[in-house]
């Protein structure tokens, strides 16, 4: 009986799955001559191709971390003046979690604003006792993307994003949820805190990082009083930054397949990927392959044993043969999870933000990406990298055989639903 009830419900999943058109064939895009990335044509190319948004903006911090991560979102909270708003994926019970509802009742009772958008999804672990206090301070909490009966699939549809904005003047972008997970997680066998970045920016970027934010806000049923949002941009002369977010994603249209793949055809000399959740359709493996064939120094770094999500990682290594075909070497991380996001593209141009290299960051969730041409900024991602890659393991085809029978099965099987992964 039970498995008939099983058999059942994969049978709905898959049809379901089905008709929405998970199961066409990988759209294959080709062009020819695409910009390279010293080209000065080559961001606007970019943005095209991938909807973004241009505009001017300054990286003024660039913290590694979870000690660092979480001790400058507390300093910038505590230097708030009139409002603070914030929106995330992941939060659980624990320290970072009271942490930071104690700074942020803090600053409630001086008369800051404090509004949050939240994952419902992600936030599921939390008390229902811990939305009641913030509730007591006056700061409004809004669930993205509640239940809803009559549209249960728009259910699959996450708010990926980690974006906390102080006064319209300073931004925080990463990876990082509020959780003791990141200090290192025992479950998993962490031996140190989660290798994940946080970035600081400035600029009449933040006009742009806060439209995105008032989107979700009315998404999740939220109230604009047009009192708090500041009328016009300053006048500025600070670099230009691609700001892509993935609203509404879908197999079709799609802003961060079409960001990520952009920047592998633009490259020329490096290609560096850090992504924990790594599942490249066959075309962006292709893309891969073609950019090492032309001498790009192509490196992909992601979660070796000590993973969150041990079925996604088995999924992920049944794709390294389309990688090894091209001899593109795999760094999987060792000491603990990996959770950064970043792609280092030749001498000077970083992409980073919330969005993995998998099908559900490309066409299930609302994900937010910041591009930027800076040779400095770069070094520091260099560095960044290189510390990573000597604390990975250099997976080999050898290696990738000798993965245990079982392993294979259970990638195998939850292949199936690939595209939800």
């Amino acid at each position: 009986m039970i498995i008939n009830i099983l058999l059942f419900l994969i049978i709905i999943i898959l049809v379901s799955l089905y008709l929405q058109g998970y199961f066409q064939p990988d759209k294959n895009y080709r062009f020819k001559n695409f910009p390279t990335s010293d080209l000065e044509c080559f961001g606007l190319t970019v943005a095209n191709f991938s909807d973004s948004f241009i505009v001017s903006g300054k990286i003024i911090n660039f913290w590694v971390g979870a000690n660092e991560i979480f001790s400058a979102r507390l300093n910038a909270i505590e230097k708030a003046k009139n409002f603070i708003q914030l929106e995330t994926y992941i939060m659980t019970p624990g320290n970072r979690a009271d942490q930071f509802a104690e700074a942020i009742i803090k600053k409630a009772r001086t008369g800051v604003k404090v509004q949050l958008v939240v994952d419902n999804y992600g936030v599921k672990s939390m008390p229902d006792s811990y939305w009641k206090n913030f509730k007591k301070e006056d700061i409004e909490v809004r669930k993205f993307n509640q239940f809803q009966w009559r549209n249960p699939l728009k259910n699959l549809r996450r708010n990926h994003r980690k974006l906390l904005i102080i006064d319209n003047e300073i931004a925080l972008i990463g990876g990082a949820g509020i959780s003791d997970r990141w200090d290192g997680w025992s479950e998993i066998g962490d031996q140190e805190p989660w290798l994940d970045y946080e970035i600081a920016i400035e600029g009449n970027i933040l006009t742009r990082l806060s439209g995105f934010f008032w989107q979700h806000w009315l998404d999740s049923r939220g109230v604009i009083d047009f009192l708090n949002i500041p009328s016009q941009q300053k006048q500025d002369n600070l670099p230009k930054i691609l700001v892509t977010a993935n609203d509404y994603p879908s197999y079709k249209d799609s802003s961060i397949r079409g960001l990520f793949q952009t920047l592998i055809l633009g490259s020329t000399q490096r290609l560096w990927i850090a992504s924990p959740y790594f599942l490249p359709n066959s075309n962006s493996c292709r893309m891969l392959r073609d950019a090492k064939a032309r001498g790009v120094d192509v490196k992909i770094l992601t979660m070796g044993e000590h993973c969150d999500k041990g079925f996604v990682r088995k999924v992920t290594r049944e794709r390294y043969d389309k990688l090894f075909k091209g001899e593109i070497p795999i760094h999987e991380y060792q000491p603990s999870m990996i959770h950064a996001k970043i792609i280092l593209v030749d001498e000077d141009w970083i992409c980073l933000g919330s969005a993995n290299f998998d099908p559900r960051s490309f066409f299930q969730n609302d994900e937010l990406n910041l591009s930027i041409k800076n040779r400095d900024f770069a070094d520091r991602v260099e560095q960044f990298f290189i510390k990573a890659f000597e604390k990975s393991h250099l997976i080999t085809i050898e290696d990738w055989h000798k993965r245990p029978f079982g392993d294979r099965l259970i990638g195998s099987f939850w292949s199936l639903f690939y595209w939800q992964l």
